[in-house]
């Protein structure tokens, strides 16, 4: 009888081919990896080839014969910003002192989406207004550079200016201010400059000739982590808005008031019959019975003498924290006793065992009548 199953040679033929095209997928992955490098990431990346990187627009630049040398630390940024464009990426890492470095040498100064607090420290009389969201939008202003570029995909942060001179455009989203020192642009988002959105109506335009006016861009990528600022980092309680310690203000008030109203009020005392009564002889006894078999003579004989210590200072006109001297000094003067034999009675060593406690108890009863008959 013949086997109809499929032998070795069968099935090295079927599967040869799928085998050599995922083999040959993996050798062009591997070697692609190889031939391109360590890949740089994050946002704003002149060598990120991510949506939010800035890799497209680093190379339109470098075409158009711009130089980039691309810096991380406030001491590089200000040794190259003379006579540059500077973009900083992340404004909210440059100290004020930085900025007014970078702009007294620079030629114009690009910021991304500086927050409230950075914009109203480092740019005097610019404020945030506002958000949009981040769409198509027209310029509707006379600077040069958004109207030669049109259209373009702006939004995020909106900022308003008291500079008469300050050009608003994008709906806030694009704000220009002159100085003598030099212009600052201010951009709510980093959306025309990203891989994702740079070709996308007069993106590429805009950022061009935003970035594009001198011969070299100085790519600024602050970090928090840059050692040159440790001199300047602020103390966290200045990074706290003041109005989130407003709002922290009243939400304490809210909670302590809230507390008031739902603690317990003490209302009066409720009297409840006992289930059962337990005779104070009875318990004594039984009290008496867990020192035995705990075989704790020294404590029960520290609780008898407690106990006369507490009933004696009353009949001898003292007060509760009297000293021990004074009370050993009383009850002998009473009773005639010496008072070493009152002391050692009162504050003596514990019994050792039920035979000393007994006597000690019979002492303490017999001390207790003498001064009550005196």
């Amino acid at each position: 009888m013949t086997s109809v199953s499929p032998d070795a040679r069968r099935i090295w033929r079927g599967v040869r081919l799928p085998l050599a095209v995922v083999l040959l997928i993996v050798l062009t992955g591997t070697l692609l990896v190889l031939f391109q490098g360590e890949q740089t990431t994050g946002a704003l990346e002149p060598g990120s080839y991510e949506p939010g990187g800035g890799r497209a627009l680093a190379t339109l630049l470098e075409r158009e014969g711009v130089k980039i040398p691309v810096v991380r630390t406030a001491a590089e940024a200000k040794g190259v910003a003379r006579d540059a464009t500077v973009l900083i990426t992340r404004p909210e890492y440059v100290p004020k002192s930085t900025f007014a470095e970078i702009r007294q040498s620079a030629e114009h100064i690009v910021l991304v989406q500086p927050s409230a607090g950075t914009v109203e420290e480092v740019l005097p009389g610019v404020r945030v207004s506002g958000q949009a969201e981040t769409e198509t939008r027209a310029p509707e202003c006379e600077a040069a550079d958004p109207v030669a570029a049109g259209s373009a995909t702006m939004g995020g942060l909106k900022y308003s200016a008291t500079q008469p001179r300050a050009q608003e455009c994008y709906g806030g989203s694009y704000l220009e201010v002159p100085s003598p020192q030099g212009t600052v642009t201010v951009l709510g988002t980093p959306a025309p400059l990203t891989n994702e959105w740079l070709a996308d109506e007069g993106n590429a335009a805009l950022a061009m000739r935003v970035l594009g006016k001198h011969e070299r861009l100085v790519w600024y990528l602050p970090t928090p982590a840059d050692p040159s600022l440790e001199t300047e980092k602020k103390p966290l309680s200045e990074l706290i808005p003041a109005g989130w310690s407003y709002a922290a203000l009243q939400a304490g008030v809210a909670v302590v008031l809230l507390a008031l109203w739902r603690s317990r009020r003490l209302g009066p005392v409720v009297t409840e019959p006992i289930p059962v009564v337990v005779r104070a002889a009875e318990a004594t006894e039984g009290r008496a019975r867990l020192y035995r078999k705990a075989k704790a003579a020294a404590h029960a004989g520290e609780t008898l003498r407690e106990a006369a210590r507490a009933r004696l200072r009353p009949l001898l006109g003292l007060t509760r924290d009297a000293e021990p001297a004074a009370l050993v000094e009383s009850v002998a003067a009473r009773t005639g006793r010496a008072p070493a034999e009152i002391g050692a009675l009162l504050y003596g060593e514990p019994p050792a065992d039920d035979a000393a406690l007994v006597r000690l108890a019979d002492g303490l009863d017999v001390v207790e009548r003498e001064v009550e008959r005196s």
